[in-house]
């Protein structure tokens, strides 16, 4: 089983410019792991103290938000396509 992952522009300077990797991981603890043993900046940026995915990266499979698929629970399946999407904030006062 492989799973596509897309990585936005604002990652690419923790991939070395990389913005897609396939991945085994059936998870998503275990896809964080996996991109943080490929991409050790990313893997910093994107992970906090305890090794769980950050609050402000959003996860979509399929462009569905992965919170409404079960969140950690939820089993990749064979070309899922799964996007890393950083919170923006910010704006007007």
């Amino acid at each position: 089983m492989a799973i596509r992952v897309m990585l936005p522009a604002a990652f690419a300077r923790h991939t070395e410019g990389t913005k897609q990797v396939q991945s085994e991981a059936a998870t998503l603890p275990a896809l964080v792991d996996d991109l943080g043993a490929k991409f050790p900046e990313l893997g910093a940026h994107i992970k906090d103290e305890d090794g769980t995915l950050r609050k402000f990266i959003n996860v979509y499979v399929n462009d569905e938000d992965i919170r409404f698929l079960g969140g950690d629970t939820y089993q990749f399946q064979d070309r899922d396509e799964v996007m890393f999407i950083p919170s923006i904030a910010g704006g007007c006062r």
